[in-house]
């Protein structure tokens, strides 16, 4: 899988030392971060206030949730003078929402966020996490509709049962997705913006092929294509990321889409 950090959108915690644990605004995620952090490296981090503030849209599939647990996380390892490298990040966060909360979800939005910028990710046995140059990407556009918001867990859940089940159809159409990722590795590595846009319409026609998807959702894909652009979802709420060929298809591309209701970032 690749992934990569916007740096339009962040999530951001602060903590000090308190006389008990208070979160502000009240969130059970960053509330559910400080008690792994506190089971698992620091009891200390019990007595502990942190504040937390948020620019990513929740629910559109840009990793909002995973974005607050990540900035919780750190906010603590800075007051308690604990270093974690980015993978023990990820999994400390995943933990957080899997088994703490209940969330279905996998590594990859707490990979990228820990590791920050451009990463590809190998998954299964000898899998490995690989950051990469940001600058070798073409123009992007992210665009996200608010008003069409989905919990990403529920569609993983749904997902993540089929492959449990051995469902050839999802088994398949993993070991797809796993190949065009690697395929748009080396599409960047080879500065191929063309074949890395292929990619990106091939990722969603496979999704398409897998999930039942939101006709709302799929309107955003289409009205990039139309435009030339490649298009993929950026997660399974919504949000989709449209590879351009240049500054100007991105601002038209980016139009395009603010026409449908978007919220959009350039990159």
């Amino acid at each position: 899988m690749l992934a990569v950090t916007l740096d339009g959108l962040s999530a951001e915690a602060f903590a000090r030392r308190a006389q008990t644990l208070v979160v502000e605004p009240a969130s059970e995620l960053v509330e559910a971060a400080v008690r792994r952090f506190a089971m698992e490296l620091d009891a200390g981090a019990l007595a502990t206030e942190v504040k937390w503030r948020t620019s990513v849209p929740r629910g559109v599939g840009l990793g909002g949730s995973s974005a607050i647990v990540i900035a919780a996380l750190r906010a603590l390892c800075d007051l308690h003078g604990t270093a974690l490298d980015p993978a023990r990040m990820a999994e400390l966060a995943l933990a957080v929402e899997t088994e703490d909360l209940g969330i279905a979800a996998g590594l990859q939005d707490r990979v990228v966020q820990a590791y920050g910028g451009l990463v590809f990710m190998e998954f299964g046995d000898g899998g490995a996490y690989e950051r990469l140059a940001s600058e070798l990407l073409p123009p992007l556009v992210v665009a996200w509709r608010g008003d069409a918001a989905q919990v990403s867990g529920d569609v993983h859940a749904v997902l993540r049962a089929r492959l449990m089940a051995g469902d050839a159809t999802a088994v398949a159409g993993m070991k797809e997705l796993a190949e065009i990722a690697r395929a748009a590795r080396a599409a960047l590595l080879a500065r191929d913006h063309e074949r890395l846009a292929r990619s990106a319409d091939e990722s969603f026609d496979v999704r398409r092929r897998l999930l039942a998807l939101d006709p709302r959702h799929v309107s955003l894909v289409e009205r990039a294509r139309a435009l030339g652009a490649g298009a993929n979802y950026t997660g399974s709420g919504g949000a989709v990321a449209a590879v351009c060929r240049d500054q100007t298809h991105a601002a038209t591309v980016a139009r395009a889409l603010a026409e449908l209701g978007c919220g959009t970032l350039a990159l």
